[in-house]
């Protein structure tokens, strides 16, 4: 189990959002959890997100997945898989002591492997990660939050900045841990083999949330209202578009947002969207409620599928919003989104009474059967 050496609410209070740091020994005797090989495994499928990125003097030369490592240099070069998390479970415990933070705004956990000299080169992130040193060692250097930095294509499919003058500039060892919020520009490379884990939390952008309520609104058949005004009036200018009428357009599209029930159903739904693939394989066969039943009481457990993202309302904790879908329970099964939400494992012991309701049982058999929970071995 990977437990933090320092106070995540001290941390947030000084650091979050507000300036990079390197936590030294922030896990202490850390071994890495998923193998070269492992990795190397994840980047040859097709289901899974990977990047190749090798540097030859100034030239670059990237590769998207699935990748294949037959003809690779020696040095400067490295490899990266994304949502590593929902594909192997050894490196998802990885992502177990970050869960102090919201669970929405958590994207994934990008492992990449670099030999000597291996990076990706300068840039600039939009999302608050953790970087967490594996094996080996690797050169960070962090500069300042600034508006005018210039950009260069050293190949097209990355997006470089210009030289900065490092706020941060030290060699991460094994267990250190390296925090940049969204907007440094940073350059990470590998001074011997080495491995990385990036814990990334992502915030959703103005235009996204938008865009996905448009969508919503659209597929739900919401508003479709015509615009109607009874007491027109004749006018002289008929190209003018008067400031009442204006009024009451924009009042159209602001009143879909004054429904506080919809809106908390869209953004759970958003929310619990996953960016990344996952790996599901739904039961074959179906699990019976009854087999859920008896496979709990006799003391095992269900545990939840890496990367599934599973969220709630304290206030309606009957509704559970997972995978982009909204469930919804009896409001005497409230603390059933405790345990779906905020646990990764089910067990009788934490179910307690919860496991004798009948919807609740429906529900989790329906999980199950979906590949969202499955039987820990």
């Amino acid at each position: 189990m990977y437990q933090l050496t320092f106070s995540m609410d001290e941390f947030l209070a000084e650091y979050w959002q507000k300036k990079p740091t390197i936590i030294k020994g922030g896990f202490k005797h850390f071994i890495d959890p998923i193998s070269p090989d492992e990795l190397a495994g994840l980047a040859m499928e097709e289901e899974v997100d990977s990047r190749y990125i090798a540097r030859q003097g100034k030239e670059w030369d990237v590769k998207h997945g699935p990748l294949s490592f037959d003809h690779v240099p020696e040095d400067n070069w490295s490899f990266t898989v994304q949502a590593v998390n929902h594909w192997h479970e050894g490196a998802a415990r990885l992502v177990t002591p970050f869960r102090a933070l919201p669970g929405w705004l958590f994207d994934d956990l990008m492992v990449s492997y670099s030999t000597p000299g291996g990076g990706v080169g300068p840039h600039i992130d939009q999302y608050d990660v953790f970087i967490v040193q594996g094996s080996g060692k690797r050169h960070w250097r962090v500069g300042p939050k600034k508006d005018d930095y210039e950009e260069e294509f050293g190949h097209p499919a990355l997006r470089h900045v210009k030289g900065f003058d490092p706020i941060i500039d030290e060699i991460l060892e094994a267990g250190d841990i390296l925090y940049i919020p969204p907007g440094f520009p940073h350059d990470g490379y590998a001074i011997e083999t080495a491995m990385s884990f990036s814990i990334g939390f992502r915030s959703p952008k103005k235009q996204e949330l938008l865009s996905s309520f448009a969508d919503y609104v659209i597929a739900n058949d919401i508003g479709d209202v015509h615009y109607h005004n009874p007491k027109l009036h004749a006018r002289k200018a008929s190209g003018a578009i008067p400031a009442n009428e204006f009024a009451d357009l924009e009042g159209m599209l602001r009143s879909l947002m004054d429904h506080p029930q919809l809106m908390r159903r869209w953004l759970g739904e958003h929310l619990s969207n996953n960016r990344h693939d996952l790996d599901v394989i739904a039961a074959e066969p179906p699990w019976q409620q009854a087999e859920i039943y008896q496979f709990l009481e006799s003391g095992e457990a269900l545990k939840r599928l890496g990367g599934l993202r599973a969220f709630y309302y304290p206030e309606q904790p009957h509704v559970v919003f997972i995978n982009g879908e909204t469930y919804e329970l009896p409001e005497e099964c409230g603390v059933a989104a405790t345990y779906l939400c905020d646990e990764e494992n089910i067990t009788q012991n934490l179910l307690g009474k919860l496991l004798d309701h009948p919807a609740f049982i429906a529900l989790l058999t329906q999980l199950v059967n979906q590949g969202y929970w499955y039987p820990v071995e």
